[in-house]
């Protein structure tokens, strides 16, 4: 993806997330300023991107700029709904900046409740380097998150599709049920709690 349009913005941070979509796991927010001579070259939507030049830009963010990253669990988005946990941990991230940013960019079409100035850009992260940034942040994290998780839950594949729907996670959600990250509040997980056949204890 090319980087030519990416507009840096002096003193605008970038926000955005990873797993909203998925199944199990959390929702991690991202939070970026990227300084002015920041070179935006190599960034991009992360999905855009490989694993390879996620990582790679994730550790130019991090030694170069002022970030932070927080997750939302799954316990929490099922109390209070998915795009709610994402705008809270996209703020929570904000609000752990070691920077004092002075507009907030977010990637999407919903603003969040910001101590700041706000804006909301659909595909954002394909037009301001700093949600960009935030993207490759929050994608990498996640990743390694659900990685870990997939040593702990080793029956359904999360190193693979990350918590998402893909065709082996959903087999192996018949198989065991879910566990203890899966989100109780997305189908068809809830569905499967409300059948009398399915008691898994958790």
């Amino acid at each position: 993806m090319g980087t030519e349009g990416l507009k840096n913005l002096p003193n605008a941070a970038g926000a955005d997330e990873a797993g909203r979509g998925a199944l199990a796991g959390p929702v991690v927010c991202a939070c970026v300023l990227l300084p002015e001579e920041f070179d935006v070259e190599g960034l991009g939507d992360s999905k855009q991107l490989t694993k390879k030049q996620r990582e790679t830009q994730a550790e130019r963010i991090k030694s170069g700029a002022s970030w932070a990253v927080i997750s939302v669990e799954a316990e929490e988005i099922d109390r209070i709904n998915i795009l709610e946990a994402s705008m809270v941990g996209m703020i929570r991230a904000l609000e752990k900046l070691d920077a004092s940013p002075e507009l907030l960019l977010v990637d999407g079409n919903t603003v969040p409740a910001s101590p700041i100035p706000v804006q909301a850009h659909v595909k954002g992260d394909g037009r301001f380097a700093a949600i960009a940034a935030a993207s490759i942040l929050a994608k990498t994290e996640r990743d390694r998150l659900m990685r870990e998780y997939a040593i702990e839950f080793p029956e359904y594949g999360f190193e693979g599709h990350v918590g998402y729907s893909a065709a082996a996670h959903l087999e192996a959600l018949k198989e065991h049920g879910p566990c203890a990250i899966h989100r109780k509040s997305f189908e068809p997980i809830k569905t499967m709690l409300n059948q009398p056949v399915f008691d898994f204890g958790i």
